[in-house]
């Protein structure tokens, strides 16, 4: 069956997500207000939800794919698919902002989707060899989480070709280090497979891991040379994982102690849309917020340029017209892949690996 604790964190991340690329509308001065920097500290954990949401569904996968009678050579071709098309629209947005056909080293510009595709590429051998033993799986992803987060603050120090991938001095918004780190710890939440138990465990567990490190930023700060204490500091990254991790444990507990018709209204289903289809809502509201089509864009009609009021009035709209085409891609998706057989997890080209289902 569906986690759909998952889908509601990642529909919610995307949702938060289109509002904070959304404050270009506002105009400059307005960006000074209390009310800017209260969504400044949410909009600090709608990435490291939106990573941890992706491979946590991709270890999801892997594992209940395991466990099943499908071919494991399928299983991989069902998976590169999913990873590829993660970077072709990762390559379609960067085509949407930057001149890649005269200036072609935009292309290789590490944005989010860059990261979560070649995070979940670079994992893919040890989930695909270890879904058979989850257990084990949940251990290596964690050790790779902490290795990447351990390892940020020197990648600072990295230059020539390889620096697009460890820092931000080649114009890269998401590099590996230290961002692919909240991949891994999806995964190795993603791993328990579904068992709502052993999942509520370890939310719990990495929960107070980032405390920890939290209540001892001077001395994990002291460790390392000096580095960008809000890019790569570990305990920083704590600090964002652990309120992460209790949004999600809640959104759990929500799920499965408190049934009802609820998770059956509109506003629910409304949320699961952009959880289950992330991918496509993510490259739709960035092509309606910056990209001009005859001429219209978001940022090109009303760019720094609204009060508040303006401002929730156009992101209102933004995310119906989002909603619209994210549902319309996905029906069409749909109708395209109705012909394959079942499978044993079943993911939406359109979502960042939405969590899959599976009879219970």
């Amino acid at each position: 069956m569906r986690v759909r604790a998952f889908d509601w964190l990642r529909g919610l991340a995307v949702l938060v997500m289109i509002q904070t690329h959304s404050l270009v509308l506002l105009r400059p001065e307005l960006r000074k207000d209390r009310l800017f920097d209260a969504l400044q500290w949410i909009d600090g954990l709608v990435a490291p939800a939106f990573i941890l949401a992706a491979g946590f569904s991709l270890a999801l996968v892997q594992v209940r794919a395991a466990s099943g009678q499908g071919s494991r050579s399928a299983r991989l071709r069902r998976t590169l698919r999913r990873l590829f098309e993660v970077l072709f629209v990762a390559t379609l947005v960067n085509w949407m902002w930057f001149p890649i056909f005269r200036e072609p080293r935009w292309i290789l510009r590490v944005d989010i989707l860059h990261c979560i595709g070649l995070a979940l590429l670079i994992a893919l051998p040890a989930l695909f060899l270890l879904a058979p033993r989850p257990r084990l799986l949940r251990w290596v992803a964690l050790a790779l989480a902490a290795l990447v987060f351990g390892l940020s603050p020197y990648g600072e120090q990295l230059h020539g070709p390889w620096a697009m991938l460890a820092n931000g001095s080649t114009g890269a918004v998401f590099p590996l280090l230290p961002w692919a780190g909240y991949v891994y710890l999806g995964a190795a939440i993603g791993a328990c497979a579904g068992d709502a138990r052993a999942t509520a465990r370890w939310l719990f567990g990495l929960a107070i891991a980032g405390i920890v490190l939290w209540v001892l930023t001077p001395q994990v700060a002291a460790l390392y040379p000096p580095h960008n204490f809000w890019v790569t500091d570990p305990a920083n990254h704590a600090r964002r994982w652990t309120q992460v991790c209790l949004i999600a444990l809640a959104l759990l507990g929500a799920e499965k102690l408190w049934q009802g018709s609820w998770q059956a209204s509109l506003p629910v289903r409304f949320v699961e849309v952009f959880g289950s289809s992330s991918l496509a809502a993510y490259f739709f509201h960035q092509m309606l917020l910056y990209f001009r089509i005859f001429g219209f864009s978001f940022e090109h009609l009303w760019g720094s340029s609204c009060s508040w009021g303006r401002y929730a009035l156009l992101l209102a709209l933004l995310i119906a017209m989002t909603f619209a085409l994210t549902v319309l891609v996905d029906r069409i998706y749909r109708l395209f892949d109705r012909g394959s057989q079942a499978r044993p997890a079943s993911v939406s080209a359109s979502g960042l690996y939405s969590s899959p289902t599976q009879p219970s």
